[in-house]
Order: C-alpha cells, then structure tokens, then sequence
C-alpha cells in the first residue's frame, strides 16, 4: 500500500490569480447592489459581509496550501532525505511558513476593519473600508507570490516522483552508470526505462514490480553513483544514497566485468568500498554484468582479487541471518542480452530478502505473543515398526458419499439433459408428501359426469353447514338472556329500598342539572372558587333586599344585564314572564324553554370597527392621523423578493459595451483594473 501520493497536492494558483480569485467569488456569492435610503445598521451589514467573506476565502485556500503540503518531520525519513536533496527543505520550509504568516495577517486585517465598519457613520465610509481592507488583503497574497510560484514549482516536481512505498519487499539495483541497470529491471518487471549507451541516462528514481512465490516486490532502479567524496555529488547521485540509506531491501551492486560502460574493475571495486556502510544488515548481492562480452572466467588475476574481495565483504553482511558467514549466491553472473542468469538473479535476491525479513520478525517481541498461541504435538516412538500417516477408511467413505451428494443433479441439469429451456418443465409435485409415490403425479380432474369436481371435494359439507347455524343460534339465545330489565320481582325488601333510593338520587341529579342549564342564560357568572355550591343567585339577592324594604328589580336587571354579555335579546315582559315560572318543576322548565326559543328576537350582528375609527389609548389624536400613519407604516415595509423578482442579492450584468463609452480613441492607462 502506497503510504504518501503526492499527486493529489492541490494546483497553487499564482499572486494574481489567487487575488483574481477571491474578489471573483466575493462578487458572485455576496449581494451587490445596496442604496442610500437603507439603515446604517444594514449598510454596515452589507460591507462587513463581503469583508468576513473575502477574508474567509483566502483563510480557506491558503489552509488548504500548508495542510496538503507534507510536512518533513512527519513523513518517512526517506521522503524527508528525498525532498530535502531536490528542493532543499529550509526554502521549502521559510515558503510554507510565509504562507502561514500572510493567513495570519489577513485574518487580524478583517478583524480591524470589521471593528471599525460597525462604528460606520455613512454609506461613504463604509465603502471606503471596505476598498481598504479587500486592498490590504491583496497585497499581502501579492507580497507571497514568490513563495506560491516556488510551491507550484515543487508540486509539480513532487506529482512526477514515483509511488515507493517505504515499508514493502524492495529490491534495490545500484552502481556505476551505464552498467547495466535500466535493461535489468525492464527484463524482470514491466517498467520501461529509457535505455541508451552512454552515461546517466536514469536521472531519477523508477519503480517496477515483479512476483516470486505469490508476493509481490517492488523494484527500484537507481541513477549511476561515481566514486567521489560525498561534498562533490550532484542531486542525481544524492537520490541514490538517500535510497541506500533509508530503503530495507536487498541490494543488487552491479560491476560492469567488461569495462564496456567506461569505468575499470578498479574504479567500481573502489565505489564498492566506499558506500559499503550503506549495504549493513541487508541482504547483498555482486551482480556481474555483460557476461556476453566478457565471461567471468577471463578476468585477469588482479581482477579476480578485487572481485573476491568485494565477494567476502558482501558474505560479512549476512551474518546473524543464517546463523554465521555464507558466500553462497552472493556473487551472480548474467547478461540482459542473452537473459542468462536474468531470473536466478531475481529469484536469489528475493529468497534472501524474505529469509532476512522472516528471521527479524522471529526475534521481534511480537512472535512470542503468536507462538504461544500454537502447539505442535510429535508423538515419542514406542517400537521400531513404522507408522507412515494414513487417512482411515470410514473417513474416505464418508468424503465419497459428501462428492457423491455435491453431485446430484439439480433443476438446472435436468433442463439442460432434457432439451434446454423452454422443452423441459420442473414437475412442482416431486416433493409431494403421499402415501403412495405414484400418486404424485395423478391428474385431478375439473369435471366429472357433467358435474364440477369442486362441488363434491367435502362430502360433510351440509353437516359442517348445519353444525355452524346451530352455534349461531346458540350465540344469539345467550346475547338476549343478557339484555334484561330489572323490574324488583326478585329482590327482596332491603334490596328494594336501596333501588329506590338510588333511583330518587338519580332523579334529583337530573332536575338540579335541568335548572342549571335551563337558567344559565339569566344568572350572573361569579367566580367557581367563590360560589362552588352555586348559592349566590340573583333570585337570593332579590329576596335579601325585599326582606330589607328595598326595591331589587334595578340590581336584579343591572346582574342579568352584565352576565348576559352580547347575548340574544328578548323582550323584558317575556323575560318577567319567564322568571316568573317555577324552575322547581321539570315540566314548566321545558315549557319556558320552548317559548323562549319561539318568541326570542333575531340574533344581532357584530359591527367590525371602520379603520379610521379611533379607540382610547393607541395614542392617535384623530382619524386622520391615524390613516397617515397606516400609510406611513405600509411604505416602509419592503416586501423582498415578491413574485421572484429581482433582488438586492441578484448580480446585474449590465450593457457589456455601451457605444457612448467604448467608441472612439481610448485613453492612456491601464485598462485592467476591477
């Protein structure tokens, strides 16, 4: 799994085209048509808006600049060396932080121009802080434009580094240049380097992949090294040391044995020597190249010696991962021309790799919490006779019978032995249970001596219809019995006095309710909490100030008046006539009732108050005064966006060319301003 894509890094648009940018957004996501006549809270509404707006979107671009830029300290070390010999990480760095110091900057801009747009005394002033903080803004994205061209610069660069992933079975072809390299790793993987006769035709890192045993390694071809001191090495050379020195995989040093790239035996032994503190503790292999021109056995004495010698260092790294020295297949011969030798080379380098990762991860902590968890039991011998493994017999009766069962034939087969689709039709009756298997496949007939089959299924059909009419009877007989009338023959004489109590008691429940509501309309409403019993009456004051030699029909009319409210009026004799009749008799309650009902006058209408009409207390001195104010009122209310017109949020795109301004001879300036 690939670890860091540097692909996906955002395009980093340049000073002007960032400005260009956000003013353009601020434009079309922003209201733009404001006028004198508003309040000055809404003005100073309108230009803190765009001004929190454009400082928002310049916060979010730039956040988004140093949040997908990786940052060196926190990537591999090997992507960290990486960069740093590209680009050099201080500039990268002094460029990521001035973009950090310009967001910081735009922000405390907006945060003061916003403090003083809401002391904003005019439309004027607004604008013009408003013009002042959007200029402060840009200015400052224009001050970084060397920092975001450097940026994109290092993006694109860094979109055209290979994928490596650090952690993953890696093998690494280093050496001289034009040693052979690039034609080996386009042999064993399906990379396609570049390929020419002369030196540093690789100028960076390419990756390949190839499988051994099911596993998958990625195969890394290096840029030539030159044996020279450290200082004096190029960038190109640089991309391969920080390879060696950060990447766990086994090494392929190439030597050219036929001296064809321009470099001496000698010259590669020396750079063998050289770098061969990055070769520690990984598995390394000598390969010897160009075999076809030069085979290894013609080498002269003295190159023999080198290459022995370069053999027995490369035996030295291998201890502690078999368990002492070992030589074997540390040094290999081949020849991309012919292939000889091309896979036993690959297969050597990745044997070694996996043997060397398996045995770090057997000394690693982990292992021991995985080994607890297995046991392997080896029986003790207890004879001579020897006892080589066997399968028991029911075992492989019972695996025959299971492939035998996976076997069967199903639907789909049966079709297709049968004619194939449309031919064959499944029987749905196989699964049938029944007595008799022959039976599945009976056809039941529809009709039989001119009678429908249907109509004789049920022999007990009239009796199963009878049975159920008598249950129904039955039901009926038990539902009557429960509906009876009690009518006391069958109580005794206790019983019979508690019926007629409670039956007294009823009826005196349903004459009170009756005078209730029967003069509900004629007695005045005093509180509950005051009159729970229903006492205070206005026929009770009457008597009181009778009894007193006063004459209560005025404050009797004057209760019922009130209580009364915007009710029905009646005509006082019939009201008289009314209170005049015993409420205590059921039947003269509803005999008043329907005389009151067929001599009551018309219901009265309710008059709605004229608009103009002046009531205590709103505050108005006259009619005229108060329908000015209505005008008033109703002029100051803007309906916004009525009938979806235009409003002051929508951007008007006027007249792009009009003739009176665009005709004629242009004047001197620029011509590029917003």
């Amino acid at each position: 799994m690939v670890q860091y894509n540097f692909k996906k890094i955002t395009v980093v648009p340049s000073g002007k085209d960032f400005v260009d940018i956000i003013l353009s957004r601020t434009q079309r996501q922003t209201p733009t048509v404001v006028h004198k006549g508003y309040a000055i809270s809404r003005l100073r509404q309108f230009y803190m808006r765009k001004v929190k707006f454009t400082q928002q979107n310049f916060h979010e671009k730039l956040s988004l600049i140093i949040e997908e830029f990786p940052r060196l300290d926190n990537i591999h070390p090997f992507y960290g060396d990486l960069l740093h010999v590209l680009y050099n990480k201080d500039h990268y760095k002094l460029a990521l932080g001035q973009i950090n110091t310009a967001r910081n900057i735009i922000v405390k801009i907006a945060k003061d121009y916003v403090r003083l747009l809401k002391y904003g005394d005019s439309l004027y002033r607004c604008k013009c802080l408003k013009v002042a903080a959007l200029g402060r803004m840009c200015t400052v994205v224009k001050r970084i434009g060397p920092s975001l061209a450097y940026l994109e610069q290092i993006r694109q660069h860094m979109a055209r580094l290979p994928s490596i992933d650090p952690n993953t079975r890696t093998i690494l072809i280093c050496g001289y240049p034009n040693v052979g390299k690039s034609s080996f790793i386009n042999k064993i993987t399906r990379a396609d380097v570049d390929v020419q006769p002369y030196a540093f035709t690789t100028k960076s890192l390419f990756v390949g992949h190839t499988d051994y045993n099911y596993l998958r390694y990625q195969v890394i071809d290096t840029p030539g090294i030159l044996d020279r001191p450290f200082e004096d090495r190029n960038i190109i050379e640089m991309c391969s040391i920080t390879a060696l020195a950060h990447l766990r995989a086994a090494i392929l040093f190439f030597l050219d044995v036929s001296g064809s790239c321009g470099y001496s035996i000698t010259q590669q032994a020396a750079l063998f020597h050289s770098i061969k503190s990055l070769f520690m503790n990984k598995p390394l292999i000598i390969v010897c190249s160009k075999i076809d021109l030069q085979p290894l056995d013609g080498l002269s004495e003295e190159d023999m010696k080198l290459v022995s010698d370069m053999k027995a260092e490369a035996a030295k790294t291998v201890i502690g991962q078999g368990g002492g020295p070992d030589d074997a297949g540390v040094l290999l011969s081949m020849s991309t021309l012919t292939e000889e030798g091309v896979i036993a080379v690959k297969n050597a380098a990745c044997e070694r790799l996996l043997n060397q990762r398996v045995d770090i991860k057997m000394k690693s902590k982990k292992i021991n919490d995985c080994l607890n968890r297995f046991h392997v039991a080896i029986p003790k011998p207890r004879d001579g006779k020897e006892r080589p493994p066997c399968i028991p017999q029911a075992v492989l009766d019972a695996r025959e019978q299971k492939i035998e069962k996976e076997k069967r034939k199903l639907e789909k087969d049966l079709e297709e032995e049968n004619g194939g689709a449309g031919v064959y039709s499944a029987s749905l009756r196989k699964h049938y249970i029944m007595a008799n298997e022959e039976w599945k496949e009976d056809v039941m007939p529809e009709i039989l001596d001119g009678h429908n089959v249907y109509d004789f299924v049920d022999p007990d059909i009239l009796q199963r219809l009878e049975e159920l009419e008598q249950d129904e009877g039955l039901r009926q007989e038990e539902d009557a019995e429960e509906d009876f009338v009690m009518d006391g023959t069958e109580l005794g004489p206790e019983e019979l006095e508690a019926l007629a109590e409670i039956r007294k008691k009823k009826s005196l429940l349903i004459q009170e309710h009756r005078i209730k509501k029967s003069t509900a309309e004629s007695r005045p409403t005093i509180p509950r909490k005051f009159d729970k019993d229903r006492k205070y009456t206005s026929k009770r004051m009457g008597r009181q100030l009778s009894s007193l030699g006063l004459d209560p029909s005025a404050a009797v009319g004057r209760a019922r008046s009130v209580s009364r409210g915007r009710k029905r009026e009646r005509s006082p004799v019939r009201r008289d006539d009314v209170e005049s009749m015993d409420i205590d008799n059921d039947q003269s309650n509803k005999k008043m009732r329907m005389r009151s009902r067929s001599i009551s006058m018309p219901r009265s209408r309710s008059r709605s108050r004229p608009p103009g009409e002046v009531v205590p207390g709103e505050g108005y001195k006259d009619s005229a005064q108060k329908i000015k104010a209505f005008k008033l009122g109703k002029q100051s209310f803007n309906k916004r966006n009525k009938d979806a017109r235009k409003g002051e949020a929508d951007r008007v795109i006027p007249t792009l060319k009009p003739k009176h301004l665009f005709s004629g001879k242009r004047s001197n300036g620029k011509t590029t301003r917003r």
